[in-house]
């Protein structure tokens, strides 16, 4: 398969390697100057690509980079695009990060928001693990504890083939619903960075309340930036995980 990738940092470039890994071609493209896009492509093992060519005949696009982001893609960028290229939204709204979005504000689902500004339809995926698990965090299938990925879309068809590269990069997956349902697995969600199994993520799907989300994700956000150390890894999971007591891994 043809994958476009828009955005190398932390999720994009490991989807990159992930899907390098499994035998897909992947273009990658990212705001640096060519040559040093080249060299982060050389990286992953994947191929370099000017954002006006990277969604020309491409399978499967992944948009992979900050939310303030997308309002800056060009109007007319998916106009060459084939028809049935399946777009993938992985990005987390972060206000501190990604400034006030009066609409993300006021309650619109963040890649119901990101469909509108694009001007097409995406499938949220790849977005409720950190970037260390999705790394090293995958395991055969049928192992256990293989740990399981959220993934929200309005395309069945879709989801069924970004479900076969979940499954490829080593992780299970849960249908999370529509994509106006994919606030389910958004920070300040018990399904948010907390390495849940199969069944354990169903219920945190079921256990999120979207009024109090947005609060949780802010609240979280001020706790580590008052710590004077950097979190571990797993420091960051069990904390997530001991937010939401009825989380089968938090008790």
């Amino acid at each position: 398969m043809k994958i476009g990738i828009i955005g190398t940092g932390a999720i994009g470039g490991t989807i990159a390697k992930k899907m390098v890994a499994a035998g897909h071609q992947v273009f990658v493209t990212n705001s640096a100057e060519f040559v040093e896009l080249e060299k982060r492509a050389n990286e992953l093992g994947a191929l370099p690509s000017p954002l006006k060519d990277l969604v020309k005949g491409k399978a499967m696009v992944v948009l992979s980079v900050p939310t303030i982001a997308i309002p800056g893609l060009s109007k007319t960028l998916f106009d060459e695009m084939p028809p049935d290229t399946i777009i993938v939204d992985t990005s987390n709204y972060y206000p501190f990060r990604d400034a006030d979005i009066e609409e993300i504000k006021n309650g619109k689902v963040e890649s119901v928001w990101v469909a509108e500004q694009i001007g097409c339809p995406v499938i949220k995926a790849f977005n409720n693990l950190l970037a260390e698990s999705l790394a090293f965090g995958g395991r055969s299938k049928g192992a256990p504890g293989r740990i399981a990925m959220a993934i929200s879309g309005d395309d069945p068809k879709a989801k069924k083939v970004i479900s076969g590269l979940i499954d490829q990069a080593g992780f299970d997956v849960v249908d999370a619903g529509n994509l106006e349902s994919s606030w389910r697995h958004q920070p300040g969600t018990p399904a948010y960075c907390t390495e849940l199994n199969v069944s354990d993520l169903k219920q945190a799907l079921n256990d999120g309340v979207r009024e109090v989300a947005a609060q949780i994700r802010d609240s979280v956000i001020k706790l580590f930036a008052e710590r004077t150390t950097q979190p571990s890894h797993e420091e960051i999971v069990e904390f997530n995980r001991a937010l939401f007591p009825k989380n089968p891994k938090s008790e």
